[in-house]
This record gives structure tokens, sequence and C-alpha cells, in this order.
């Protein structure tokens, strides 16, 4: 059996990593996967997938990363369950991130530890 995937894609809006309960870090990013054909109006569209990073990954991604960088991810899809406030099932299907490769900064992007503008 085999479950691993491989995306290329633009993230929603910029990476924020939060904390557990149990002190691992963690971190739900979009992204924007352009589909290989055009629609009828001759436009490309997206599919916007849900992912989610652990630890180092997700620290590396915050720090380096902004809305509309270009990146590459492998990981493999999970599915899960929970209870929502009206006691009905709801189901999740996400893929989590083995390994994130950043290709290339949006154009409008000035990376986050510019240290070019401060006096030394």
């Amino acid at each position: 059996m085999y479950n691993t995937v491989y995306l290329i894609g633009r993230l929603t809006k910029d990476p924020e990593a939060t904390t557990t309960e149990t002190g691992k870090k963690v971190m739900a990013i979009n992204l924007a996967v352009q589909r290989s054909y055009k629609n009828s109006e001759g436009i490309y569209e997206a599919d916007f997938i849900r992912c989610i990073l652990w630890e180092g990954i997700a620290s590396r991604t915050a720090e380096y990363c902004k809305k509309g960088d270009l990146i590459g991810l492998r990981g493999q899809i999970r599915t899960s369950s929970y209870e929502d406030q009206n006691k009905e099932m709801r189901y999740t299907t996400d893929i989590v991130a083995e390994k994130v490769s950043f290709l290339a900064m949006a154009s409008n992007n000035i990376p986050k530890n510019n240290d070019s503008d401060k006096k030394k």
C-alpha cells in the first residue's frame, strides 16, 4: 500500500505556527494548486488543499514563507472525524506534510528576516 501525495502550489495567506498543549509546533496552511487545464472561459482554476505541518517544518515555513510563495510539499492523505456542536459527525481530509521545499517567493514579498535595511 502507498499513501504519498506531491503538491506544488501557492500559500493563500501568511503562515503562522501555533503550539499545542503538549508543546508541539503545528500549522495548517491552504495551498492553491493550479489545475493542468483551462475552463470554458480559458482560465486555469485551482484547488485549495488544506495541509498540516508539524514541528521543524512548521517553524521553518512560518519563518521563511509568506502569502503567494510557491512551495513544493510531500505528504500523506489523512482523514479524521469529530463531533460538532450539534452532535453531528464531521469528516475532514488533510495532507500531513513530511517535506516542504521553498520554490519561489511571490514577486511582492520581502523576506521576513531581511537584515539589509538595518544599520550596522
